[in-house]
């Protein structure tokens, strides 16, 4: 019997936050109440913010999520505030490389999608800010599906909205975490670390020429 041979992967998904876009919430929280106190708040040993800010990458509402944090964490209310007050400030840059490879993936035809955490509110403004993003067939966004990676079902959806096989498609993330689950979900999966592997990763799956 013929062993079966693994397609290599013509398709690309590409996570967004510090991959093609940099989220810096300091700078966000900066802008409300000042460095020093963003600094203290975003290292407090009483709110994680990491983990509250997740929530609504699964679906959580804004409104619901501040007026509770607020409640139990008064003292840190206007902090929490300012992150969606002035979130446009969070992802004002661009992962100039990635997204020099993005735009030469799409010249070259190659099948682009995102698979983001991202709140479903707040995601107009990287739409509004990022004009790259149009280089995408589709997104899949986070708060949208009330799912985040790296739960299985997400890439359950993603795998419904390519329309191909997961083992067709390559996928970037600087999360291991989400690394690991693409993987397990049957996907070609590269661990992103902004230190220029990127191009040598593609140009090694025949996406992008060796030059």
């Amino acid at each position: 019997m013929a062993e079966h041979v693994r397609r290599p992967p013509g398709t690309v998904v590409f996570d967004l936050g510090n991959v093609l876009i940099r989220w810096d919430p300091h700078l966000a929280i900066a802008a409300g109440v000042g460095p020093s106190q963003a600094s203290q708040f975003l290292a407090a040993d009483d709110f994680a913010f990491g983990e509250w800010n997740h929530e609504q990458d699964a679906g959580r509402t804004w409104e619901e999520a501040e007026s509770t944090a607020a409640a139990t964490h008064p003292h840190w209310r206007d902090h929490i505030a300012a992150y969606r007050a002035n979130f446009a400030q969070s992802i004002e840059y661009q992962v100039d490389d990635t997204v020099q490879i993005l735009r030469e993936l799409h010249r070259r035809d190659v099948p682009l999608f995102a698979l983001t955490n991202w709140s479903r509110e707040l995601f107009p403004v990287a739409r509004e800010r990022h004009g790259f993003l149009s280089l995408f067939m589709d997104i899949v966004v986070s708060g949208d599906e009330h799912v985040s990676k790296p739960a299985p079902a997400i890439f359950e959806i993603l795998q419904r909205r390519v329309d191909r096989p997961l083992s067709e498609c390559v996928f970037i993330d600087d999360s291991p975490a989400n690394v690991e689950a693409a993987e397990a979900a049957g996907m070609d999966a590269i661990l992103f670390t902004d230190t220029g592997h990127l191009r040598a990763d593609l140009v090694a799956r025949g996406l992008l020429p060796d030059s």
